[in-house]
């Protein structure tokens, strides 16, 4: 088994960076491989709703860039993690741009009841805020999504030394790592079949 893990900051080699590899390190320890995917700094558009992506066979962006790579490699994925740093208190622009498309494009059908979960580095605050941002993707797709002992927040500036620091947002996130690897675990080894999908209802509050 394995994840794919999503880096959506500018900074290769930054914070997220850094709190990716502690939870690589936590998810080899229980045999389970990371598929490390950095969105990179090229400009990524966002979703424009063209729907095209349903007509597209296997169903994919319209949009041929990182997006499209990414969600080949989500296909053979069992779990997933996406990681944002904080920028004005929400998620960065492209990470943003980056999860509408990803989510978008079939996403309820590539992800459904696989395992997935969310991990912010912030420099002071908007970490919450953030973390909030990024769950939603992740229930709009009927993902299972494994808790920690507090919220998968680190902190720091300068990384990767101050995410050492930050002894308690280590220790989250480690925690997290455990039980991402343990529901994964119970979804391979599953006997009862997951629910069946429904055709999604649309509710428009127009009088």
């Amino acid at each position: 088994m394995h994840v794919l893990a999503v880096n959506g900051s500018p900074n290769e080699k930054g914070c997220c960076y850094t709190a990716l590899k502690i939870i690589e390190e936590e998810l080899k320890k229980q045999d389970i491989g990371m598929i490390l995917f950095h969105i990179g700094t090229d400009p990524i558009r966002g979703c424009i709703a063209c729907r095209r992506c349903a007509q597209q066979d296997p169903v994919s962006c319209v949009f041929d860039d990182v997006v499209n790579q990414a969600i080949a490699l989500s296909r053979k994925a069992d779990g997933f993690i996406f990681a944002s740093p904080v920028h004005f208190s929400g998620i960065a622009g492209s990470m943003k741009s980056f999860l509408d498309r990803f989510f978008f494009a079939g996403g309820p059908q590539r992800l459904a009841h696989k395992a997935g979960m969310s991990v912010v580095s912030a420099r002071r605050s908007g970490g919450s805020s953030t973390f909030d941002q990024l769950n939603h993707y992740l229930h709009y797709s009927k993902m299972i999504v494994p808790s920690s002992q507090y919220w998968n927040i680190v902190h720091g500036h300068n990384c990767p030394d101050d995410i050492y620091e930050d002894k308690e947002g280590v220790q989250i996130l480690q925690v997290a790592a455990r039980n991402l690897a343990w529901i994964m675990k119970l979804i391979a080894e599953g006997k009862t079949p997951p629910p069946a999908s429904e055709t999604p209802l649309r509710t428009n509050f127009i009088r």
